[in-house]
């Protein structure tokens, strides 16, 4: 190849014996055997066992060096005795007998180990993230999400996409979180906004009269870090098209995301039509809009069995008759658990803020029965309802949960997956994806007790335009959809409103003035204004769909180098300060309050 090396360390085996060679990379690890010193060097595509004799003159270099050091090595190719073959490793039947040692770059003191996966602190993860990228999980992540890139990118090309790039300094919009603004000077006291998401932008290129488009986009928001979403900025497969409907775009993601994930996993996909769930049903049945479909627990409502004269369960009667509900989720076949698994759930349940979970197990000598510590508060009568209303058999169990429905949303959700795991009901091994849909077009926001846009405020309305009744907001529904796999919400996308005057009624219900409209989104109404195609699209999340492949829980194990959780590059040490001078020319003055 070049004076650095002849092959690269994944690449010599039995075929190269005898043949003089040159590799260079990293002091993976050594092993002194006292007259021989074994060394796995290694590079970016794998590992080549090295050794060297004691009377060579390149031997006590080699014993003092650090790992990680960067070494060329030149030598001949020979066959491994019997026995010490590595059948794991392409290279594992050959080693090089070092002739010559070059030191590159000398390494000092590692502050964690690249060899193995040591359970390390993130901070120090994060702050030496070049060496956390050379262990062999992080950096074959990283290759995956390259390629899946590469692969995505060839595809959207193959079914007539065409890829733009679309600006990163834009003007300020409401998308649901904190915009990161710029200063601009040039423009005293004015600010660009970083983009949430080329939303309005992909919109006027629809406008414009493109057809297909797409790109890899970067996105930035001021939002609070968590296992699926890195603070500052990530990446999504953003697309639109012109002349469609919700299904179109469905069809071209549904295809896209089964090629992928087939492509870059052995994981079976449950079902390549990937299931439509009314936003209202997900909420019913699974407490989320973000189910996880491998689990087979449902919630169900049985509230009406508590207006029954014979439920004598009279703390979940008063709080039914002062407006709460009571649903529940049925496990199937658990009579035979002991105690201590019911238990555990209700105490976990607890500590998860909630008053705890009730339970009990249908059971039948005689007559059916409730087993269980609220099980003597049912009559057979009432028992026969909840099975009917549950689809429940003999030695199923229910638990109970009473309360106000955002409330029970919230706990049976994550009840639901605490009693899955337990249970070991999830197939671990298959994609279950879904599209959620019909989504409320606005919702009350429980702060302010004023109506907003519960997701996109472009979106298109469901129905016919003229037949909307606007008086009553809360029922109209959007041409809105999330995308879901495994419990993880992988895209938002809608059909969009290309009305300008439709725009302006939906605005005004959310509280903006006609002013307000014209100021913050002046670009996308006016350009709606000259002939607009209707138009829809999505952009599903780079960065969840690698963490899925990868079988990770968290997306900063699939990102090259992302904040901690307190938005802040410990390697680079961002956010910085900035000089007074450099202030001054974009005429910010800093007024920080002392803490």
């Amino acid at each position: 190849m070049n004076k650095y090396r002849t092959h690269n360390c994944s690449e010599l085996d039995e075929s190269n014996i005898d043949k003089t060679i040159t590799l260079s990379g990293w002091l993976h690890r050594k092993r002194d055997h006292g007259n021989l010193l074994f060394i796995d060097l290694r590079d970016h595509y794998g590992l080549t066992q090295c050794v060297i004799e004691n009377n060579n003159k390149f031997f006590s270099i080699l014993e003092k060096i650090k790992p990680e050091s960067v070494l060329k090595v030149s030598g001949k190719v020979i066959k491994r005795e019997k026995g010490t073959e590595n059948l794991e490793l392409k290279t594992g039947k050959i080693e090089v007998a070092i002739e010559s040692l070059e030191v590159l770059s000398d390494a000092k003191e590692l502050p964690m180990p690249v060899f193995g996966e040591q359970d390390y602190p993130e901070d120090i993860r994060l702050k030496y993230r070049f060496l956390d990228l050379r262990r062999d999980e992080m950096h074959h992540n990283i290759i995956l999400r390259s390629k899946v890139i590469s692969f995505i990118r060839e595809e959207m090309l193959k079914i007539g996409f065409l890829e733009f790039q679309t600006p990163i300094l834009t003007s300020s919009s409401p998308e649901g979180a904190r915009d990161f603004l710029v200063p601009s000077r040039l423009n005293p006291g004015k600010f660009y906004a970083l983009p949430q998401a080329p939303q309005q932008f992909k919109q006027l290129i629809m406008v414009s009269g493109f057809d297909k488009y797409f790109q890899i986009a970067p996105c930035f928001r001021d939002e609070d870090a968590r296992a699926d979403r890195s603070p500052g900025e990530f990446y999504q497969l953003d697309l639109e098209m012109s002349f469609v409907e919700q299904e179109d775009v469905f069809q071209v993601v549904e295809k896209l995301l089964t090629n992928v994930f087939k492509k870059f996993s052995n994981k079976k996909i449950k079902s390549t039509k990937f299931p439509r769930i009314p936003y209202k049903e997900a909420m019913q049945k699974y407490g989320t809009d973000k189910p996880d479909l491998r689990n087979p627990l449902i919630i169900h409502d049985v509230t009406e069995i508590f207006s029954r004269d014979d439920v004598k369960f009279d703390i979940f009667k008063k709080l039914v008759k002062s407006g709460s509900f009571v649903k529940a989720i049925l496990t199937k076949n658990t009579k035979d658990k002991p105690r201590s698994f019911f238990d555990n759930i209700d105490k976990w349940a607890k500590e998860q803020g909630a008053s705890g979970l009730a339970y009990f197990t249908f059971e039948k000598d005689e007559k059916i029965t409730a087993k269980g510590p609220v099980g003597k508060f049912f009559s057979e009568n009432s028992l026969k309802e909840i099975m009917k209303i549950c689809n429940a058999s003999i030695g199923d169990s229910l638990f109970l949960s009473c309360g106000k429905e955002k409330e029970l949303e919230k706990i049976l959700s994550i009840s639901r997956d605490k009693i899955c795991s337990d249970l070991n009901l999830i197939n671990k091994n298959e994609y279950s994806f879904c599209w959620i849909v019909d989504y409320p077009m606005f919702e009350i926001d429980e702060k302010t007790n004023k109506i907003i846009f519960s997701h996109n405020p472009f979106s298109m309305p469901q129905g016919n335009i003229k037949e909307i009744n606007f008086d009553k907001p809360l029922n109209i529904k959007a041409f809105q959809y999330d995308i879901v796999c495994n419990g993880i919400e992988l895209s938002s996308g809608a059909i969009r409103n290309h009305i300008p005057e439709l725009m302006y009624k939906l605005f005004s219900i959310a509280g903006y003035s006609e002013k307000n409209v014209n100021e913050k989104f002046s670009g996308m109404i006016n350009a709606l204004s000259y002939g607009a195609p209707p138009h829809g699209g999505i952009a599903p999340g780079i960065d969840r769909i690698v963490m899925l492949l990868a079988d990770e829980k968290n997306i900063r194990e699939v990102t090259l180098f992302p904040m901690n959780q307190n938005a802040e590059d410990l390697m680079m040490k961002a956010p910085s300060k900035v000089d007074e001078e450099h202030l001054k020319e974009l005429n910010i003055k800093l007024d920080l309050k002392k803490s």
